[in-house]
Parts: structure tokens; sequence; C-alpha cells
């Protein structure tokens, strides 16, 4: 095919098959495009992947440093628990007492002080915790304070007698004028972000807020201390049931009752350490996406 003639005069027809020539020989010495390198540590999910194994492992240790630190509270617990009983003083010094530490004392129910904590459940029977504060001044010790005492699980029908006329119940269980009481000291409540807040003004206490059961028992007009005793029962199944039927208290059982659940949550953490480990070296070997692979 013939040039137009002003084409030929500017590019002659040997310049321009040159110039093809130069443009294939230099597109032949071109090297390669380069692949894009795939890197997952470019993804904010790796990062994220690669944290949680550290956090969880983390956790799991701190859980059983818990568990090593409950075990060794319920250890000291045990053995305060197989001390013989003492005598409370008149004045408690209550730094010298620990929880689950097994007392004998004597006084008088101030009943106009009792009060219920609940609802409880003793097995299948509904009910509450009759606590009464126990005044032990006496003639021979005229400076004993006065104490909170959880007299124990009544029923329903049991805490509307109560209600009623507590001195007539506490004639009735032969319990009127001075007594004797044994128990144990009663291990601190600590409430949950779960647990209800006591309503006193309406008369519902749900658990035991020691401060506030010092008021509401007299305070220091009646000279009550800090101090919560918890009636010990050392009976069968057969004895607390004959005793619920009967209208009568019964006691906690003398042992040593903690929430201990640590093992179960530190194998959980490793257990997700391990499994998130997984995850994230099978997310560093995996090929990269076919999108990169193409290029």
């Amino acid at each position: 095919m013939r040039q137009p003639r002003l084409l030929s005069r500017l590019f002659p027809r040997n310049h321009c098959r040159g110039l093809q020539q130069h443009a294939v020989s230099n597109d032949l010495k071109s090297p390669p495009p380069k692949a894009k390198q795939w890197d997952p540590w470019k993804s904010p999910f790796t990062w994220v992947v690669a944290f949680i194994p550290i956090f969880t492992f983390g956790l799991g240790t701190w859980q059983v440093r818990r568990l090593s630190w409950k075990n060794d509270v319920v250890r000291q617990a045990e053995q305060e628990l197989e001390k013989e009983p003492i005598v409370l003083p008149d004045h408690i010094d209550l730094a010298s007492l620990s929880p689950y530490r097994q007392i004998v004392t004597q006084g008088s129910w101030l009943h106009v002080y009792s009060l219920f904590l609940g609802p409880r459940k003793y097995g299948s029977t509904n009910g509450y915790h009759l606590l009464t504060p126990l005044a032990r001044k006496s003639p021979t010790s005229p400076q004993a304070s006065t104490i909170l005492v959880n007299r124990g699980f009544v029923s329903d029908m049991t805490a509307l007698a109560v209600e009623m006329d507590a001195s007539r119940f506490s004639q009735r269980l032969g319990e009127d004028g001075i007594i004797e009481i044994r128990g144990m000291i009663s291990p601190p409540f600590v409430p949950s972000l779960f647990t209800p807040e006591n309503n006193p003004e309406k008369g519902e206490w749900i658990w035991t807020d020691i401060p506030a059961l010092v008021e509401r028992s007299g305070g220091q007009d009646e000279d009550v201390q800090g101090v919560l005793v918890d009636v010990t029962f050392e009976g069968g199944p057969g004895d607390a049931s004959a005793l619920i039927g009967g209208g009568k208290p019964v006691g906690r059982h003398p042992s040593v009752v903690f929430r201990n659940q640590h093992a179960s949550y530190a194998l959980t953490w490793y257990s997700l350490s391990l499994g998130t480990s997984i995850l994230l070296v099978h997310l560093l070997r995996r090929k990269p996406p076919t999108a990169l692979r193409k290029f």
C-alpha cells in the first residue's frame, strides 16, 4: 500500500520501519511487571486475631492464680471451723474474729427488731431466714454488747406467725428469757452487680448489709456491734423437715461453702487461646486472594 505523498515526504518508509522495529525491541527488553506481595499483617483482622490468644492466655493465668488464692481461703476457713468453740467476750474485737469460727454466747432476743432475709428456699420449701438481735447484757455481764443472730430458715407460714407476735413465737420455742446459742461467725456477703437492693423502708432485706442491719437493730442505743452469728444445725434432712413442719428455725450446717469455679474458667480461657492461635496460624499460611494471584 502506497503512502500519501505528504506522509512519504515527512516519514520515509525506511524510517517508519525502523521505528517499529525499535519499539518491538524495547518491548522485548523491558522486564515483566512484578506481582503484588500478599502481606496478611496489613489487615486489621489479622492483628485482632493475633491479640486474642495473648489476651485469653493472660486471663487463664489470672484464673489459675485466683484458684490458688481461693484454695488457701477455703483451707483457712476449714481450719477455723475445726477449732473448739470460743465464748464471746463482753466487747468483741472484730479484727480478732475470723469467718467460720465457732462460738458460744448467752443473751435474750430483742424481738422488736426481728426481720426476715429473703426469700430463701430450703429444699423445696419456700421461706425466709429469721434474723434477731441478741442482747447479751446481764447482771454478771453488764457491759456485754448486742450482736446479730441469723436463727435459721423458717417457712412462709412460720414467718407470718413471727410477724404477728415474735415474742409468743419464741415462748412457744422455749427461747424466752436468757438462752444460750451455738453458732459460727458468718462470712461476709459481697453483693454482685445482679444482687437486688435492700429496701428497709418496706421491710425487704435480700442480703446481709451489716452496717444497715446494725442501725436497723438499734445501733448505739442498743450497743449493737457489727457481728453476725449463724446458728448451726448438725441434724439430717429428716430432722430439718421435722423442725420446719413444727414451725421452728433450721440453722446453718457447719461447713465451708465457697463458690469456686476458677478451674473451669481457666480451662475455658486456655481453650479459647489455643483455638484462636490455630486460627492465626491458618490465617498466616493461607494463599493470597484470587484477585492478587492474577497479577
